[in-house]
């Protein structure tokens, strides 16, 4: 039985119809390549965090016990202190630092507003703090004091590399854009703090997450690991 030929206008519609399947298959095909990137990516960033921060507490332990002792010594009060900071996508999670101030810090905070030395007045800086201890000031100088952050790296609130965690009341005060910092997890070391650290301020530490985050990835992240010891020996802008 004989049929009868295809029109001129039912051929191109039969064209166009496998140039759209085409181009879905195409576009599905580029969709896995880039959330298979992604997903590989994100594993890799996180079996790193999991696997140093282990090693680093373990390596750390004996250490750690001894800054117990002299935390306790040099002024009363937990050698852990604990704070809510915000994290990835606003979530607000327990921060662990070992105390490098005196414990009515918080209460003498506002008394000191009119001295904060941050220019663009989000977060708040002093160069010679008098609620810093004078254990604290060796802590603060060589960031000994975020050692404990590496706990928060382990359970997956914090990595190891990413924009610092702010305060709920710092986070309040942000504008749009200044929010993208939270689109990321939150790390102990970050770009502005192997560039100046608390010298950076905050504008260009906003600017550098920013940077941070459009070209993340584990080899960044290695990189800024590795800068991060001379930034820490050096003590530059640590207040």
């Amino acid at each position: 039985m004989k049929t009868s030929p295809l029109s001129s206008a039912e051929r191109e519609e039969i064209i166009q119809t496998l140039k759209r399947k085409r181009r879905r298959s195409a576009v599905s095909w580029k969709l896995f390549i880039w959330n298979f990137t992604v997903g590989a990516a994100a594993f890799l960033k996180r079996a790193m965090d999991v696997v140093l921060s282990f090693g680093m507490l373990l390596a750390l332990a004996p250490f750690f016990l001894v800054l117990f002792v002299l935390i306790r010594l040099d002024s009363p009060g937990r050698v852990i202190f604990k704070q809510v900071r915000v994290g990835k996508d606003g979530r607000h999670f327990d921060f662990y630092k070992f105390r490098s101030m005196y414990v009515d810090a918080e209460a003498r905070k506002a008394a000191l507003m009119k001295e904060n030395e941050s220019a663009d007045g989000v977060i708040f800086k002093m160069k010679r703090d008098p609620r810093v201890t004078r254990m604290g000031v060796f802590l603060r100088k060589f960031s000994v004091d975020e050692l404990p952050q590496l706990f928060n790296v382990l359970i997956g609130d914090m990595s190891l590399v990413g924009p610092r965690p702010p305060l709920p009341y710092e986070v309040a005060r942000y504008t749009l854009e200044e929010r993208k910092r939270l689109h990321v997890r939150p790390g102990i070391t970050c770009l502005w703090q192997v560039s100046g650290r608390s010298d950076i301020p905050f504008k260009r530490q906003v600017m550098l997450d920013k940077e941070y985050i459009s070209h993340a990835g584990v080899w960044a992240d290695f990189k800024i690991l590795l800068k991060t010891i001379p930034a820490v020996l050096s003590g530059r802008g640590a207040y």
